[in-house]
């Protein structure tokens, strides 16, 4: 919708997910952008205003507190909500883990089960938490001064015009002093950090293709194209048209399945951040030489160390998954250019396609995919002919925290996309609709039958403790050993590390184990 507007009797959350746009409230209009968290006060007129170039995804959270009405017990004391008493409009940035919240909320708003509206109460109380925490602690337009929030203000409006002197006064210090506190920090002065903020967002939009060298000037902050192309220079020791024919080396990927992208086209990541040191094995793939791997619960000054370490010059990450771990991608900017992968928004092969653009293979991407679409033939040339190509299949999959149907991402690519197997009734449209965007639906133990094909295919996730015992509850249960699949043993039980990674070499082996599997049955 080009607007939206607002007026609750209660305070408003709005956090921005993607995009940009104009939040205005009583004649002041307020600049929104990716991460960016803002509370409206109660009984208040505001409207959103999209960007038509950079669409704005937000969600609304509306915060209703309920009045203590009946007689206290004895000692019982009350206090009204910190959140009912703001009257101005509260813009906090950088607030990514807020809005993934808020997210998360949205997916899940519609839930019979227990225990995930108990997970919703968490996260709620979470984000009233962090809001609270926001007010009276670190409250980025609060009095409390700070160099973090000099530092973090810096990353958030490197395209403005910024004096030292500003900074050193968000952050409480003299002038002088600042400089000092500032290199202390992050080993760059002031100057040194804005130029590399700026360069490598202009770094960024070269790869990307976006806008002409003039425009890119002025959307980094730069007065023209001349300025962009001296600075430029001094930083990356070559010219902007000379960095867009450069191949990086040295690149970071945080958090698989990129690294594997990498690995297809023949480029060994230096740096990857992950929760193990997985990666993908295959035989048509050299196996990586000399990696370094960064377990995610590092702290953000020893990934900030490493990665200047090994001089990574390009860094390859999803912002679903940044957000996920508390990293923030303008913090990362000023070590390296950023490029940022959609993860959900995008199937493999266009995060292949978009990667293979970042490091100039290109043309190997689109050889491996044709390749690739030969041995997608010639699996389901085998496949129909099986007894699958009549029957539904069902991928179902069982997690500590519920069940879950999937659709055509993972597991479900190759089955439905690739060979073109049939996917339940229930879940066809969307399929239909959204691709290999349609990742999963949560369902009822009940609700089992209606899912249910001639074929189900079952995967199950470990709990924290490595324990599966949380499927005990599927197999025993009334509802799954009724099942005409299950009745007649057309049962598969599906290897989590073999089915569910979502990357090209691990979609290619799920084919030729999926051609094996329903090829048999011939």
């Amino acid at each position: 919708m080009p607007m939206h507007k607002i007026n609750e009797p209660s305070p408003v959350l709005i956090g921005v997910a993607r995009g940009k746009g104009i939040l205005r409230m009583d004649d002041h209009a307020h600049e929104l952008t990716e991460g960016n968290v803002v509370l409206l006060p109660p009984h208040r007129h505001a409207a959103l205003i999209a960007n038509a170039q950079h669409p704005l995804h937000a969600y609304r959270f509306a915060i209703h507190t309920i009045e203590q009405t009946g007689s206290l017990l004895a000692g019982a004391m009350i206090q009204k909500s910190e959140l009912n008493a703001y009257s101005s409009i509260k813009l906090i940035p950088n607030q990514s883990s807020i809005v993934a919240q808020m997210e998360e909320l949205y997916i899940h708003r519609s839930t019979a089960s227990e225990m995930r509206h108990v997970q919703n109460q968490i996260i709620v109380h979470q984000i009233i938490l962090q809001l609270l925490q926001q007010h009276n602690e670190h409250d980025p337009t609060g009095d409390q001064p700070s160099m973090e929030r000099s530092i973090t203000y810096l990353e958030s409006h490197y395209t403005d015009k910024i004096s030292r002197e500003h900074l050193a006064e968000i952050a409480g210090v003299s002038h002088s002093h600042y400089s000092i506190l500032f290199k202390k920090m992050t080993g760059f002065s002031p100057n040194e950090y804005l130029s590399r903020l700026r360069i490598h967002r202009a770094m960024e939009l070269l790869i990307s293709g976006s806008g002409t060298l003039r425009e890119i000037a002025l959307e980094v902050g730069y007065k023209d194209e001349f300025y962009l192309s001296r600075r430029f220079k001094q930083h990356a020791g070559t010219s902007p048209s000379g960095y867009n024919q450069r191949t990086s080396h040295r690149i970071a990927v945080l958090l698989p399945p990129y690294a594997s992208h990498l690995l297809t086209l023949g480029v060994e990541p230096t740096v990857i951040i992950a929760e193990s040191n997985e990666y993908v094995n295959a035989t048509d793939l050299a196996p990586p030489q000399s990696i370094t791997f960064m377990n995610t619960s590092s702290t953000i000054e020893q990934i900030d160390a490493t990665l200047l370490e090994n001089g990574i010059e390009l860094i390859i990450a999803a912002k679903q998954h940044l957000d996920m771990y508390g990293l923030n991608l303008a913090h990362l900017r000023a070590i390296a250019p950023v490029i940022e992968i959609p993860w959900m928004d995008l199937g493999w092969k266009e995060h292949l396609r978009l990667i293979a653009k970042a490091v100039h293979r290109s043309e190997l991407a689109e050889q491996w995919l044709a390749a690739f679409e030969q041995e997608e033939q010639a699996a389901r040339s085998l496949v129909q002919q099986s007894a699958a190509a009549d029957e539904i299949i069902t991928i179902l999959v069982s997690k500590p925290e519920g069940l879950y149907v999937y659709g055509a991402r993972n597991a479900g690519y190759v089955l439905y996309q690739s060979l073109g197997l049939h996917s339940p009734e229930r879940i066809r449209p969307e399929i239909d609709k959204l691709g290999d965007q349609f990742h999963s639906i949560p369902i009822e133990l009940s609700d089992l039958a209606e899912y249910a094909g001639d074929r189900i295919l079952v995967i199950v996730y470990p709990d924290a403790n490595g324990s599966s015992s949380h499927s005990d509850a599927l197999f025993n249960s009334i509802h799954w050993r009724t099942l005409p699949a299950v009745l007649r043993e057309n049962i598969h039980l599906l290897d989590l590390d073999e089915w569910i990674p979502y990357n090209p070499i691990s979609i290619r082996l799920q084919l030729q184990r999926a051609a094996a599997l329903f090829g048999s049955d011939q």
